[in-house]
């Protein structure tokens, strides 16, 4: 069994329990009373077209499955208050609590501090539910994972995401992927993981590779692997709409300094 297979098996798990603490029926209406939220793809887009450069997409991730404990001293508010006065793009937030040692409160009290900020919720999603959870806690956006969803399931999560004024950011990481979420209706945002999730390499040729293939009004993001000034000048080059930036970040004992230094 995969990593990937795995992460999901447990998934599945947590989700019923989540359900049995609080009815779907109470999270939906929790989602659909949220307030008005940022227009992730826009956020994107504008900070793209004011700076010339790939937007930056920061992470907050206390953890990984391939790496283990990544920020012993992790402070999520804090951080996410750094990367706000570093003018980054957007925020992903990692709620996944088994793998990630993320919490979906994490999300919450994010956009409690920062209301106008875009936030992605990460985690992985295969429910109608977590996009409801999702959006109830201040989220703009959330992942969807080509690799383990369906086609049917894909879409329809898809098209859910947008009734609720989310921006879902469909993840691919080959061809195969990259062709179904390009049948998605109204899909804005792409994602190409570099990370392979079965066995957690990394090439950023993946994205290099899937960018031709991708229309260019779809706003690309390229993830995972991106650890220096001369990785996002070779994204940029090759006309990536954004990056997202999460172990070098939170690693760096000065996670300012690296945002400075990768956008420089």
């Amino acid at each position: 069994m995969s990593i990937l297979d795995q992460i999901f098996a447990h998934k599945r798990d947590e989700v019923a329990r989540r359900k049995r603490a609080c009815s779907p029926e109470k999270v939906r209406r929790a989602a659909e009373r949220a307030g008005a939220t940022a227009d992730f793809a826009a956020a994107l887009q504008a900070w793209k077209t004011a700076h010339g450069s790939p937007a930056l997409i920061a992470e907050i991730k206390k953890a990984s499955p391939s790496k283990g404990l990544l920020a012993p001293d992790f402070d999520p508010l804090r951080l996410a208050r750094v990367y706000v006065e570093n003018d980054v793009a957007a925020i992903s937030v990692l709620t996944d609590e088994r793998y990630f040692q993320g919490r979906l409160d994490d999300l919450y009290q994010i956009h409690a501090a920062f209301p106008s900020v875009p936030l992605l919720r990460k985690d992985f999603l295969f429910d109608e539910y977590q996009v409801y959870e999702g959006r109830a806690a201040g989220a703009s956006a959330v992942l969807l994972i080509a690799a383990y969803l369906e086609a049917s399931l894909l879409a329809d999560l898809h098209s859910l995401a947008l009734s609720l004024s989310l921006a879902p950011l469909v993840e691919v990481h080959n061809r195969q992927e990259l062709e179904i979420a390009l049948k998605l209706d109204g899909l804005k945002l792409l994602g190409v993981n570099n990370r392979d999730l079965n066995t957690f390499e990394v090439d950023l040729q993946t994205c290099l590779d899937l960018h031709q293939f991708t229309p260019s009004e779809t706003c690309f993001v390229a993830e995972s692997g991106i650890r220096s000034r001369e990785d996002v000048q070779l994204l940029s080059a090759a006309g990536m709409d954004a990056i997202l930036v999460g172990e070098s970040l939170v690693t760096s004992p000065d996670p300012g300094r690296k945002i400075r230094d990768l956008l420089s």
